[in-house]
């Protein structure tokens, strides 16, 4: 399912509203999915609710799907970041993390391990180590730690102009790399 005829044919399935193109997306792409969400939500329980919302929105939006604008799992990828970091400024979520011991999140923070396993999974983290070391830095903070490129301008004290070259210049490069450019 790596190469972009599969991912092609697996699209043209879902807009047909194939049921088992969905079991097989569901079977390739939940946990890797899930190991995004989990990083940004740092909660089991919200994770899976946001995983399902996830599909959910994939199966329903599958029609705004573009390949000529990325692969499959990019777009996938990104609902997931997406719904994941609205869940986690959502009201409901600020409400519970007042409410939280100390011990909960403790436990909630060190939940994250499994997670850069399914990145590896599916060659993520191997397209990320071939960008310069500063793309690397901000990929990893928008795409997988959940932060807005203004939060990463703050918290690492970069104008927030150069992180979104950064981001556009990482994308451009990872194209160049999976050669869809």
């Amino acid at each position: 399912m790596n190469n972009p005829i599969d991912q092609a044919a697996l699209a043209e399935r879902l807009r047909n509203k194939e049921k088992d193109a969905m079991n097989l997306l569901y079977d390739r792409y939940s946990d890797a999915l899930y190991g995004v969400i989990l990083r940004i939500v740092k909660d089991n329980a919200v994770a899976q609710e946001v995983l399902q919302d996830a599909f959910l929105k994939i199966w329903n939006r599958i029609d705004s799907y573009d390949p000529a604008k990325g692969r499959l799992f990019t777009w996938m990828m990104q609902i997931s970041r997406n719904l994941a970091i609205d869940k986690l400024r959502s009201k409901e979520i600020s409400q519970s993390r007042k409410t939280d011991d100390i011990q909960n999140t403790v436990h909630t923070t060190g939940s994250t391990g499994t997670t850069s396993q399914h990145e590896e999974d599916i060659g993520v983290r191997e397209l990320l180590s071939h960008l310069r070391e500063e793309e690397r830095l901000v990929m990893d903070l928008v795409y997988f730690q959940g932060f807005s490129q203004s939060e990463v301008s703050k918290e690492k004290g970069i104008p927030i102009g150069t992180v979104k070259t950064r981001v556009r210049m990482a994308i451009k490069n990872l194209r160049k790399i999976l050669g869809s450019e």
